[in-house]
């Protein structure tokens, strides 16, 4: 008798060995700098709470989000490392931040005088980051306005200025001319906050473009999140990434093959009509589990049986159709979306070409409804 819970074909399975290693290999690159891992968004589709476990006995020294609920998630996980919300939160959310000991990134006064008064209210002391806008233009105070900012927070017994931050807006792009200004710029508001302010502990702005590439000699912290997956924060040269090895491997099964005769279309608006007779394998996830609707309009493939295969029609709810020729397809084979089958292997990055976009998207997309297998889950 089973014990009630319904197993699903399709399934991504993290490897925990995999982002160990990459953790520990970008540790050893920051180094003297501290590496804190980014988990933000569910770990990017991987599994807030594993990946945080891992990266920390691996060597991260803390971790980042992007929400308060994302460090109560891991706090209620019993996560009691450093763990910084990069951006402010409601200024409602100042208590919650406060009693669990949160990094608090902050740049404006309302939410600087929040979370001062959340610290007297429970008789603690708040650690704050400051987060300066070189270039960006995302968010962040002034570099006109950063040193005013920064004596605001000093001047509150119930925060403790930590650290001064910006965030590069080009580091995966070695030929643009932007990061050397904001890195410029961000060295001298950095140089007049310590000046002012000397117990200012960490300054920091790289991600894991310039983690991987080491534009940021004067991090203390280094925050890295796509590129401990394994995954190119963008086009950096192939040589850079080679050490890293991707963790997600998107997998199903074959659900329904069919034999269709040329002249026929596929899937919702027949929009793919059949130039040749084709064996058309049906495989249960579709835009509702991350799939991009429009992939069939793209290079975007699937590997069955070991080879590539082509979207044929409209990408649907929970279905997607691949054409396997005249191979011999049986339902119950395994497809892998991205991930190694046989000899070959087909990458996030792959996908992200395809689509037009990013790895971090690719995998971000991947829904809740697909469930997270995990290997290697151990320390």
């Amino acid at each position: 008798m089973g014990n009630g819970i319904a197993a699903r074909a399709t399934r991504a399975e993290i490897d925990l060995v995999a982002l160990r290693g990459n953790v520990r290999l970008l540790v050893e690159r920051s180094q003297p700098s501290e590496l804190w891992a980014v988990v933000k968004a569910n770990a990017y589709g991987h599994g807030a709470v594993p990946c945080a476990r891992a990266a920390l006995a691996a060597g991260a020294a803390g971790l980042c989000v992007a929400l308060t609920q994302e460090a109560l998630e891991l706090r209620a996980a019993g996560v009691t490392a450093p763990i910084m919300v990069m951006s402010e939160q409601p200024r409602s959310d100042a208590g919650m931040l406060a009693e669990h000991d949160v990094v608090c990134v902050a740049y404006n006064s309302q939410y600087i005088d929040a979370l001062a008064a959340a610290g007297r209210r429970l008789g603690k002391r708040v650690t704050v980051h400051l987060k300066v806008d070189t270039g960006m233009h995302r968010v962040g105070v002034s570099i006109d306005a950063a040193l005013e900012c920064a004596h605001r927070i000093a001047s509150f017994p119930e925060l403790r200025l930590e650290g001064v931050m910006t965030h590069l807006a080009t580091a995966d792009d070695p030929t643009h001319p932007a990061t050397s200004r904001q890195l410029e710029l961000f060295s001298k508001v950095e140089r007049q906050i310590r000046a002012d302010v000397p117990d200012v502990r960490h300054v920091h702005c790289a991600n894991s473009a310039a983690t991987v590439r080491g534009v940021a000699p004067e991090s203390t912290i280094m925050r890295t999140g796509i590129a401990m997956y394994g995954l190119n924060p963008g086009e950096l040269d192939a040589s850079l990434m080679a050490e890293l090895a991707p963790v997600m491997t998107l997998r199903t099964q074959v659900s329904h093959v069919q034999r269709v005769p040329a002249g026929e279309g596929v899937s919702y608006g027949l929009r793919t009509v059949l130039e040749r007779d084709a064996t058309i394998a049906t495989l249960p996830l579709g835009y509702a589990d991350g799939i991009a609707r429009r992939a069939w309009q793209t290079s975007a493939e699937v590997l069955v049986g070991g080879r590539r295969r082509r979207i044929v029609g409209v990408v649907t709810m929970d279905q997607m159709m691949v054409d396997c020729g005249d191979d011999a397809v049986s339902i119950g084979d395994e497809a892998v979306l991205f991930g190694a089958q046989g000899g070959d292997r087909i990458r996030a990055e792959d996908w992200a070409s395809a689509l037009g976009t990013i790895t971090y998207e690719v995998v971000c997309a991947v829904s809740a409804r697909v469930p997270r297998t995990y290997v290697g889950d151990h320390a």
